[in-house]
């Protein structure tokens, strides 16, 4: 199940995005450069994200498997 860091993650890569597309389009480049900033700090979010959620599911795991063994 995704955490709150990889859903806002995702939802700032998005947003990045079409930042960026219409900063492109309307030939703005900061808005441009807000955009791509936006998106990679969203993907580091994610990554973040499914770091920490992947270091608790190993947890609990380990948790339940000492549990098994009393």
């Amino acid at each position: 199940m995704w955490n709150k860091d990889e859903i806002k993650g995702k939802g700032k890569q998005v947003s990045g995005a079409i930042k960026d597309k219409a900063g492109e389009l309307i030939k703005d480049p900061k808005l441009e450069a807000k955009g791509e900033a936006e998106r990679s700090a969203g993907k580091l979010q994610e990554k973040s994200g499914k770091a920490r959620r992947k270091t608790g599911d190993a947890v609990q795991k380990v948790g339940k498997a000492i549990v098994g063994k009393l």
